[in-house]
């Protein structure tokens, strides 16, 4: 007689799945922008370096600084392909500009030295967290620019990737 452990096989598994997912804490998914919207707003970016003649490499990554896409323009740098998204990374990972927070590592040393020992971080300007509401959803970060006319390339960086939140930051949901 051949028994059909099917039925028990799949209940057993299903326990187990449910068992490891209470065992993960519940974390809610990460948020992002929609995949449209995060591919809009990089264009967006690109293009406004592109009328400088910089080419740029511009990220944009989820609430848990997963990168969700990475659009470059011809003759980007591969170094700059990883500080745009370091530079997302630091935005959303601190909720904040990444200016903003080069600005204060001048001005509090505790919080630079944290800031300096995590090497996932990248603070220079070129970072801006995407919001829906309150809520930080991810971000876009820019790199690329040089210093021009006395200009510093992470502010010029920055310009750039807040022209590609403008175009999308209305959207974000």
């Amino acid at each position: 007689m051949i028994r059909s452990f099917t039925l028990p096989g799949a209940l057993a598994l299903a326990l187990a799945s449910h068992a490891a997912l209470a065992q993960q804490g519940g974390q809610p998914p990460a948020r992002g922008p929609e995949m449209a919207l995060a591919l809009e707003a990089a264009q967006a970016a690109v293009a406004a370096c592109g009328t400088e003649g910089v080419k740029v490499a511009t990220s944009v990554v989820d609430s848990a600084g997963v990168l969700r896409l990475l659009l470059t323009a011809d003759g980007a740098s591969n170094d700059q392909i990883e500080i745009s998204r370091k530079k997302a990374v630091t935005a959303v990972t601190l909720k904040a500009v990444t200016s903003e927070v080069a600005d204060k590592m001048t001005k509090d040393q505790a919080f630079k030295a944290r800031i300096e020992a995590d090497k996932t971080l990248f603070p220079r300007p070129g970072g801006l967290p995407l919001m829906a509401g309150n809520d930080v959803i991810g971000a876009i970060g820019v790199s690329g620019a040089s210093r021009l006319n006395g200009v510093p390339g992470g502010v010029r960086d920055e310009a750039c990737a807040r022209a590609g939140l403008e175009k999308i930051k209305a959207r974000l949901k």
